[in-house]
């Protein structure tokens, strides 16, 4: 198995590097690319040191088998070619390809089986906030068919990338020292603030971000779900969390949700209101799950269900869910 991981200095190429690591993937060649600036630079993977070739136009990806794409859209459209042309499946994180009529949008624990359709080699990984949120809305839609979504969601500073990270600390930094606060990946300071704005808006009034959880969320479930979302940029470092409401064709007890969740592939309940038990993205960080919790029945419409649900975004919402992806296709593969 040889795999290449194309910009593996950014928080999801890191992260690519434990994922493969912790769930012992086969590999027996491995290929690192970046930009120009990461070129040459050194990455231990398995007790061996790497080096960062750049990424360019060529034959660099012949003999690859899987490919995990995680440095932009941008990059991810000008380099398809190249990293396909030879019959390497291309994993791609961005959101280049995802609503393409011949790319298949995979989540593993929800629509598997789409990735085997793939007339370009190519297969998109989903925006972070869709994968945990297609993982719950699973569980729900097993018991009957859900015709709408309202959900606001609280992202953390990491969903903006490692920079955006380092950026919130100092912030927080300057601000209890009384020096002027840097304010750079974000519209606003993000230190002791919130910001309802993730991504550009467009003519409706609604983000990027928020439209991507309506489309991709059709296309992952088969479905014609209504979905309305409010995404929220939160001062948390990693996990991003959901508070979701669902209506269904039926009325599903609270019951029947604890039970549909604490079965579901990928899910983790926490919900013990009476102990304070419910998932919180200070412990959620870093680890592989869905945490739902606060499982509870809609007070305005009896066919209405609430719950809360948070998720490590680089690892679940990223990382994780692409080597997922490539274990499918090689637990598959004919």
């Amino acid at each position: 198995m040889k795999v290449a991981i194309v910009g593996v200095s950014g928080a999801v190429g890191q992260e690519l590097l434990k994922v493969l690591t912790e769930r012992q993937f086969p590999i027996d060649e491995l290929l690192l690319f970046g930009s120009k600036r990461s070129a040459g630079s050194e990455y231990k993977f398995r007790g061996k040191k790497y080096s960062v070739k750049e990424l360019q136009h060529g034959d660099d990806f012949k003999g690859v088998d899987i490919a995990f794409t995680s440095a932009g859209a941008s990059t991810s459209k000008e380099f398809a070619g190249d990293i396909t042309k030879f019959g390497a499946i291309m994993i791609d994180n961005s959101s280049a390809f995802r609503m393409d009529e011949d790319v298949p949008l995979v989540v593993p624990e929800v629509n598997a089986s789409d990735a085997n359709n793939r007339p370009r080699n190519i297969i998109a990984n989903p925006n972070c906030t869709t994968i945990q949120m297609v993982v719950a809305l699973k569980a729900i839609e097993d018991i009957s068919h859900i015709k709408r979504v309202h959900v606001s969601t609280y992202q953390a500073a990491s969903g903006a990338g490692a920079a955006a990270m380092d950026e919130l600390e100092e912030q927080y930094r300057q601000v209890l020292n009384g020096e002027p606060v840097t304010v750079s990946k974000f519209a606003y300071q993000l230190a002791y603030n919130l910001i309802p704005h993730i991504d550009v808006f467009t003519e409706n009034g609604y983000t990027k971000e928020e439209m991507k959880m309506y489309h991709e969320t059709r296309k992952i479930m088969h479905s014609d779900v209504e979905v309305s979302a409010t995404c929220v940029r939160v001062p948390s470092l990693r996990a991003h969390s959901e508070s979701i409401w669902v209506e269904t064709e039926k009325p599903i007890s609270v019951d029947e949700a604890r039970k549909a969740f604490a079965s579901a592939e990928g899910i983790v309940v926490q919900d013990n209101p009476a102990e304070k038990e419910y998932p919180m993205p200070l412990f959620v960080s870093g680890k592989n799950p869905v945490y739902v919790g606060r499982i509870r029945k809609d007070l305005a419409n009896p066919n209405g269900l609430a719950f809360w649900c948070v998720s490590d975004q680089i690892k679940k919402g990223a990382a994780l869910n692409a080597v997922q992806i490539a274990e499918y296709l090689i637990n598959n593969s004919k």
